[in-house]
């Protein structure tokens, strides 16, 4: 790969309940721009069951993706041929829904004769402020989503030390299951931010579980269950009851759907503060998953002479740091992490 000229990315996103597809251009120097980057959400077809069925999201992957992808070649007025990859979320993700965004890019890759990118969803998140901003490695990433919520070194493309992780519910899973609990509709983090600021902090006094441990691992559980709790107690349900191992990292990164969540990143400037490091947070359309950070993490990887081959495989589970486990009697639903 020339790295002396831009590189041009087609990134397909379809790992969760958003189809995406997008275009970014990396240039020489690496900063990164956006061509394009359409995503269509599915929580329509979704809000019903109150989370995402597999089945459904599947099949409307295939329904959209194909359109999707036209659009976002012709708003990036680009052809097929000025493409340097294509690039394809291959997991960690509902397994039917890998699938389709996968088989597309290797299709679109072979009749193209253009290299194929299968990146890691975890690591698009964690890659995504270097196309934002000018963000020089090694930063400390606070990951978290519906699916996946970890505490992650990044030293470099390809190089992640996983330091803490939950060992049981995903923060977005989390926020989806008390929504669910206080009859809030459906994507739950919003809606349950939305009812909080209006509510008072000092109503119920909720457990911080796994404090004081020397590992930097957490769970949600415990307070989910202490959630359940409170509202059995308050029934009828009223409106007023809703409510340095790489050296000194050079930012905290938030990355992930529910990075958006206001009071979240309060603390986390607060950590960042007492660390005397900067937060970084991407703009929210680029915390959701989209196409764009699928796009940008396979230029990162093009761009050092990474590539795969056509029998890259879907996986449902795939762990960003490859020498990290899975806790034990952790499987989340939501994601297939």
């Amino acid at each position: 790969m020339d790295i002396d000229k831009p590189i041009l990315v087609l990134g397909i996103e379809s790992t969760c309940d958003e189809t995406a597809a997008a275009v970014v251009e990396r240039a020489p120097d690496g900063s990164g721009s956006i061509l394009s980057n359409i995503v269509r959400s599915q929580t329509h077809e979704h809000a019903p069951f109150g989370g995402v069925v597999p089945e459904i999201a599947a099949r409307a992957h295939v329904d959209v993706l194909d359109h999707l992808i036209d659009a976002a070649m012709k708003e990036a007025d680009i052809g097929y041929a000025q493409l340097s990859a294509v690039a394809a979320a291959a997991g960690p993700g509902l397994i039917g829904g890998v699938i389709v965004g996968l088989t597309t890019a290797k299709a679109i890759a072979m009749v193209n004769d253009t290299p194929l990118i299968a990146v890691n969803h975890l690591e698009a998140h964690a890659l995504t402020p270097r196309l934002t901003c000018a963000l020089a490695f090694p930063y400390c990433l606070f990951l978290a989503s519906g699916g996946h919520t970890q505490i992650v070194a990044v030293a470099g493309v390809g190089q992640y030390v996983r330091l803490g992780t939950t060992v049981d519910d995903a923060m977005g899973e989390a926020f989806d299951k008390v929504a669910k609990m206080l009859s809030l509709p459906y994507p739950g983090g919003p809606e349950v931010e939305r009812s909080a600021r209006s509510g008072d902090p000092t109503r119920f006094a909720f457990p911080r579980p796994m404090l004081g441990r020397d590992d930097a691992n957490f769970s949600l559980s415990g307070l989910k269950t202490a959630v359940r709790s409170e509202i059995s107690g308050l029934t009828p349900l009223k409106a007023e009851d809703v409510a340095e191992r790489f050296g000194p990292p050079r930012a905290l990164v938030a990355a992930g759907g529910v990075a958006a969540n206001q009071a979240i990143g309060g603390a986390l400037c607060d950590v960042a503060a007492k660390a005397q490091t900067t937060l970084v947070i991407p703009p929210p359309v680029l915390c959701t998953d989209n196409g764009a950070m699928i796009a940008w993490a396979g230029a990162e990887r093009l761009a050092l002479g990474m590539s795969d081959a056509m029998d890259a495989p879907p996986r449902a589970r795939w762990l960003l740091d490859a020498s990290a486990t899975a806790p034990a009697g952790f499987a989340n639903s939501r994601a297939g992490f």
